[in-house]
């Protein structure tokens, strides 16, 4: 009996690592509670994906009758940030603070830009629309302060995710930094489910007012999030006297030596082709299944919550399938691939009425950029060195939200370009004519996801011919990163 006994209890002891992936990353001295408070701020990212890029796009362009190249320029300004990631990153690497901190101020600057922008933007969108006593407001006055508002939310959230990522890999050892950061983004995906939810319910009967109280709550949300998760975080490193430093190196001299990588362009040249093609979609699903199906607020908000399940699930099999010798680009190769039959999915929903198939397509959009920002994101980082983590992370993230910056323009000017010229009443092929703008949008993003899977193809020749990637811990970061991208912002 007593050997049944250690049996039962050995058995139930594996189960937390066996089914809980992240449940072996805590220690003795970061313990999983405090992990997880950490990562409220990936929470606080993934509301913010969600309400700019999901709830807000559709609100916009359907109930305040915005027009989609507009709302397409508005999303993507916060993205204009983007390309400052990776000096960030390098900034907190590098920073000296009087109280010993380094990422902590970064972290606090960003959330306090996120604050900034969200309190100010219902009432710019409420003037840009043109909306009760705003009807005769000059038009500048909408444009410029929903730019100003959008800039600061999206320029608050990239520096709170590069700081917070980085300083989550400074807490651990080494060998725990892939699961750590995947940690963090798995996080980040659940944020995304919950806050479109919620926006979803309270936004069900849609008026002004609603709208005001909805964006004002993320702002709050967003400071007492981000407030617990770096609270007694970051270890004070006390200033070191009257000594003088040791100089850091400059900003050119470590990006040369990031770039020194093995494939580290042509895997950053990757990464925005790939981006671009699955992110064009993410300013027009919610549109299109309002505009085109006829779906309420509440359902097409809903969207992203099945866009970044589908990012969760993708994530999981990636995790799962990367391992020390397996081949990063042939599972990106394999993410791409799943992106074209998800984008024929949303297409034929279209004329032939398919709700089934526009919910399906959603899916699997979000678990094929999972499973593709996963593996290229690995095989990035995965040569990276360890002192550059804020750099490297920051990198990435810099390319990756550019390229979904230029995705959402490009999309929302598409959109209005075609429907101009073939206009948007009546029907053909048994369809409405406003999809015409969207179906074209799609079609160029199936091009795009060819294109990149081409672009793969030397990158697994090559690793298949030298050996399976390094993606181990040896490898110092290993990570993945949900859909929006998130871009994000990712979404």
């Amino acid at each position: 009996m007593k050997s049944i006994g250690r049996r039962l209890v050995s058995a139930w002891a594996s189960l937390g690592p066996r089914y809980m992936p992240f449940a072996d990353v805590a220690t003795p001295d970061l313990p999983l509670t405090r992990l997880l408070r950490l990562s409220l701020f990936q929470v606080s990212v993934g509301m913010t994906l969600v309400l700019l890029v999901g709830t807000l796009n559709r609100v916009m362009i359907v109930e305040l009758g915005v027009p989609a190249t507009v709302v397409g320029v508005m999303i993507a300004l916060p993205l204009l940030f983007a390309p400052f990631r990776a000096l960030i990153g390098y900034k907190s690497d590098t920073h000296r603070c009087e109280l010993g901190w380094r990422r902590v101020p970064f972290i606090w600057k960003g959330t306090l830009l996120q604050f900034g922008g969200f309190a100010i933007m219902p009432f710019a969108l409420l003037v840009l629309a043109g909306k009760g006593q705003a009807e005769h407001a000059p038009i500048w006055i909408g444009h410029s302060s929903a730019a100003l508002a959008f800039l600061l939310v999206g320029a608050g959230a990239h520096i709170v995710q590069t700081a917070g990522l980085a300083l989550a890999t400074d807490l651990t050892p080494p060998d725990s930094h892939p699961r750590v950061v995947g940690l963090m983004y798995v996080m980040l995906l659940v944020g995304m489910i919950a806050s479109a939810l919620i926006f979803g319910v309270a936004l069900a009967d849609f008026s002004a007012g609603r709208l005001v109280q909805v964006i004002q709550s993320a702002a709050v949300a967003s400071i007492v999030l981000n407030a617990v998760a770096m609270w007694k975080q970051e270890t004070r490193r006390p200033p070191r006297g009257a000594a003088a430093p040791a100089p850091d190196p400059t900003f050119r001299e470590s990006w040369a030596r990031f770039c020194k990588g093995e494939h580290a362009v042509r895997r950053l040249v990757i990464v925005g082709l790939g981006t671009m093609a699955f992110g064009m979609a993410d300013v027009l699903l919610e549109p299109y299944g309002g505009q085109v199906l006829n779906w309420t607020v509440a359902a097409t908000t809903k969207l992203t919550a099945l866009l970044a399940l589908g990012g969760l699930l993708g994530f999981a099999l990636a995790s799962h399938a990367l391992g020390p010798r397996s081949n990063p680009y042939r599972l990106a190769h394999n993410g791409a691939l799943i992106g074209l039959p998800a984008f024929a999915l949303v297409i034929i929903a279209a004329p032939f009425g398919l709700d089934g198939a526009f919910l399906i397509g959603n899916f699997l959009i979000g678990f094929g950029a999972a499973i593709f920002g996963h593996a290229t994101l690995t095989a990035t980082m995965s040569l990276a060195p360890r002192e550059q983590a804020g750099l490297a992370l920051g990198a990435w993230g810099a390319v990756q939200a550019t390229a979904a910056g230029l995705a959402l323009a490009f999309s929302g000017t598409i959109r209005d370009l075609v429907n101009a010229g073939f206009g948007t009443t009546g029907e053909v092929w048994g369809m409405a004519r406003a999809a015409g703008g969207y179906i074209t949008v799609y079609v160029i993003e199936i091009i795009l996801l060819l294109v990149t899977i081409a672009a793969l193809y030397p990158l697994i020749r090559r690793t298949s011919r030298d050996g399976a990637g390094k993606t181990g811990p040896e490898s110092g970061l290993s990570f993945g990163q949900g859909t929006r991208a998130i871009s994000s912002t990712g979404r």
